[in-house]
Formats: structure tokens, C-alpha cells, sequence
């Protein structure tokens, strides 16, 4: 596919990931042009192409989420209607594993062995609820064994919050101080998304952490973004174990 950004990760040959760019879709609009979401007002029908067009790269149906900021993990499975989760992970091959992002950061995970991936689904309110620790657990692969790759998201000068993110941070672990600062609006700071995710893995014992490079919020040529544009599309991030 030409609408992809590839993980830079040192991942086995038979795991295959990468995240969608909003390029080369049949969605208009605000949805412009590869919008891989149902809920968010644009065409079923456009989106239904979309999908169509992502699945005719994969080896199976990708296992869709009903994603609502939860610290759920779920074994990936075809499901008849997607369960609320925000995570999912397996060991088995060709089963996709899929999260929707639009400015939340898109987590992907496997282990250095190509026998075990995730893909998280990782906004704040998931982050603070600790969901890449439980699906760590989850995936019961010993953490010096495994590689992530944090994808695109809003970047920490794009990502104003309010106090009552900050002190929920702090309360859960100290060191999330250090992944804000100061914005311009009295008692308000700036997150950075990927450096807590980075914490939390290495608190984990986690030392392969790569990417966080793309700012879903500066690049509209590329990506979709709620906190820039408010009605969007959503990106995808997937992986699997290829045969």
C-alpha cells in the first residue's frame, strides 16, 4: 500500500506492521481521503471501500475494536460485533490485530521471536488506567523480550491539558511529571503521550522503544486529528504473524 507508514523497528521478517495515512481513500470532505471509521459521520459506503481496499492488503478480516478509552485487552478474534476494548494481542498467525487513532497513540507491540503481537489503542485516559502494562501481562511474554513502536499521535506542544490530567498521572506514578510542562493557560500543561508510554515500558523492564516521530496534529497532509479538526477520520495501526 502507498498510504502506510512502516514501523523503523528491528521486528522479525514474519511480523508485519505498519499505520494508515489518510492518502488515496474514496472518502470527501473532512474525511478526506482514506477514513477507515463508521462512527465518525462520514459515508458508510465510503468507508466500507476503504475497508475493503485495507482488507485486500491483509491475510484475514482485521479484528475491529469498539474502542472507549477502557484498559480492556482482548485476545484478537473475528468477532460478529466488535467487543469495547482497547487493546488486543495473539500468538496465532495471520490474525490481524487493529486500533483506530485520530491524535490517541497507536501502540504496536511483538516479541523478538515473531511469535506474540498487540496493537493499543493508547489516549490518555487508557494510558493513566495503565493498559500497555495489562497487556504486556496480557501477552505473557517476558518484557526484555519484546519491541514497541509507538506511531503517530499529537505531540506534546500540540497536546494542552487540563490540571486533572496532570494530577491523575502523577497520582499513578510519580515520574509522569516529567513527561509535562507549563503551557501558556495558567494551570494547564502540555503531555507528551509517547514519553509516558516510554516510561511505562521501561518501568516494565522494556528497553526497545522505538518511533513517536509523527505529530498527527501537524501533518494534516497526512494524518487525522480531533484535536485539530473536530469532525475527522480515524487512522488505523495494525500487525500480525505472517506464515
Amino acid at each position: 500500500m502507498q498510504n502506510i507508514i512502516s514501523p523503523d523497528w528491528p521486528a522479525p521478517t514474519n511480523v508485519v506492521g505498519f499505520t494508515t495515512t489518510r492518502q488515496f481513500g474514496v472518502s470527501e470532505g473532512c474525511y478526506q481521503a482514506f477514513n477507515l471509521a463508521h462512527h465518525v459521520g462520514d459515508d458508510s459506503q465510503a468507508v466500507d471501500a476503504n475497508r475493503q481496499l485495507l482488507r485486500e492488503q491483509l491475510p484475514s478480516d482485521p479484528c475491529w475494536l469498539d474502542q472507549v478509552h477502557t484498559d480492556i485487552v482482548m485476545p484478537a478474534e473475528i468477532w460478529q460485533s466488535p467487543p469495547k476494548a482497547d487493546a488486543s494481542f495473539t500468538h496465532q498467525t495471520n490474525r490481524v490485530c487493529i486500533v483506530m487513532t485520530a491524535d490517541c497513540l497507536p501502540v504496536l507491540i511483538c516479541d523478538k521471536a515473531g511469535k506474540s503481537v498487540a496493537a493499543v489503542h493508547a489516549g490518555w485516559r487508557s494510558l493513566v488506567k495503565g493498559i500497555i502494562p495489562k497487556t504486556i501481562k496480557a501477552m505473557q511474554t517476558a518484557p526484555a523480550d519484546l519491541l514497541v513502536w509507538f506511531g503517530p499521535s499529537i505531540c506534546q506542544d500540540c497536546f494542552e491539558v487540563g490540571p486533572e490530567v496532570f494530577e491523575q498521572f502523577v497520582a499513578a506514578e510519580a515520574c509522569h511529571a516529567q513527561a509535562f510542562k507549563p503551557s501558556s493557560r495558567d494551570n494547564h500543561y502540555l503531555a507528551d503521550l509517547t514519553q509516558i508510554a516510554r516510561q511505562q515500558c521501561e518501568r516494565l523492564g522494556i528497553t526497545a522503544t522505538y518511533g513517536g516521530e509523527y505529530c498527527t496534529y501537524e501533518r494534516d497532509e497526512l494524518f487525522y486529528s480531533y484535536r485539530r479538526d473536530g469532525q475527522t477520520g480515524r487512522l488505523a495501526s495494525l500487525i500480525w504473524i505472517a506464515d
